[in-house]
């Protein structure tokens, strides 16, 4: 076993010694010893490969009581997928014998109830659809033309573009896996990188209005704003942009004039808010809207960047970049309910952990704020997660 070319294009290569006895689907060996897998996949990452060598299911749940079913025994686990920070992925497993490609969840305490999900008919064509994706993503090779292009007809037309590649590639029918990535990692098309509005996004006139209705979509007017909200940026966007009333997991305060955090605690508790509770620039803070789990979304006022406030917990935490971060991650949870619904739930019944995975792809994509690695807890990652909450 081997890794050939430099970091950034980094090939995984097996021998025939590795191979036996487990390989025994001759083109699917071709490829193993010849391009072999890759090393910087968006999608996958065949690392493992590199120190556990191939090894069955079997071998893997090393549970000799409640094996795995049959069909998933002899399975050659080859890697997984990539997912962001503390988010268990799938397994990507390779046929030895047929040479087809597919994922499961390892149950180590129960192994019996594994199943499989199919993800690609061989490796070449798991390669041809991965590098599609990547290409997306970076708005290169076949996607490069889409670069600097964003609205919902940039979504529209790149979601067609790579359905056109898997249906070619699986001849018509790809796995549920690649019709998700076609509807719903497009969406970062959306929203373009932040010039003109001074934040980190610019979001088209009419994004919010198409997806909300006009009457959905609140603006407000400069006798709105209290005097801490200096951000210029901000109030701009809050008049002429405007965020959704009902956000689907964030509905904003229209009933008064924005208050900040101070003035919302001492209006709603009076005197019986406990010393101490409240962030010390609390009078800095202006509260947007209330968000589940008795938790406010407030923003900075100096800096614009957008936070919840857990009452219970006495807690501020990052949420968004700012407001247009804020306005597409709302835009992003409505416009992905409408794709599920238009497709008859396909998406939420086929595989809601996989549809959260991706979704936090997408927003991390353009608003990385809170989803590293060294964060504590995001709320939005959270919520993608909540899907016994019924959130996706």
């Amino acid at each position: 076993m081997s890794t050939t070319g430099t970091a950034a294009t980094a090939a995984i290569t097996l021998t025939e010694a590795d191979l036996d006895p487990y390989g025994t689907h001759a083109s699917t060996r071709r490829w193993l010893t010849g391009p072999g897998l890759p090393g910087d996949s968006g999608l996958f990452d065949f690392a493992e490969l590199c120190g556990e060598g191939l090894r069955t299911v079997a071998d893997s749940t090393g549970a000799p009581d409640g094996r795995p079913p049959a069909e998933l025994r002899d399975q050659l686990v080859i890697g997984g997928l990539v997912g962001p920070a503390g988010l268990e992925t799938e397994s990507v497993l390779l046929g030895g014998a047929t040479g087809e490609v597919s994922t499961t969840y390892f149950l180590h305490d129960r192994p019996d109830l594994m199943d499989r999900r199919p993800l690609a008919p061989s490796l070449p064509t798991l390669m041809r659809f991965a590098a599609a994706t990547d290409e997306l993503a970076g708005l290169r090779g076949q996607f490069a033309a889409r670069a600097g292009r964003c609205g919902t007809g940039a979504v529209a037309r790149a979601s067609r573009q790579l359905l056109a590649v898997f249906e070619e590639g699986a001849e018509g029918e790809p796995a549920p896996f690649w019709k998700m990535a076609a509807l719903i990692r497009p969406l970062a098309l959306a929203a373009g990188p932040g010039t003109a509005s001074g934040l980190a996004l610019d979001l088209p006139v009419r994004l919010l209005d198409q997806e909300f209705g006009r009457g959905g979509v609140v603006r407000f007017e400069e006798v709105d704003f209290p005097a801490a909200l200096t951000h210029e940026p901000t109030r701009r966007f809050l008049r002429e942009t405007g965020l959704p009333e009902d956000g689907f997991l964030f509905l904003l305060d229209t009933d008064l004039p924005l208050r900040t955090l101070a003035e919302y605690c001492a209006d709603e508790h009076g005197g019986a808010f406990p010393p101490g509770g409240l962030p010390a620039h609390a009078d800095r803070l202006i509260r947007l809207g209330g968000l589940i789990e008795d938790s406010s979304l407030v923003v900075d006022g100096a800096t614009g960047a957008v936070l919840s406030w857990s009452e219970p917990d006495s807690a501020l935490l990052p949420l968004n970049t700012d407001v247009s971060t804020l306005a597409f991650t709302l835009w992003l949870l409505h416009r992905e309910r409408a794709i599920d619904e238009a497709s008859g739930h396909a998406l939420t019944g086929e595989a809601c952990d996989r549809l959260a995975m991706t979704m936090i792809q997408v927003l991390s994509s353009l608003d990385a704020t809170g989803t590293t690695a060294d964060a504590d807890r995001h709320h939005w990652t959270e919520r993608f997660q909540d899907e016994a909450g019924g959130v996706l």
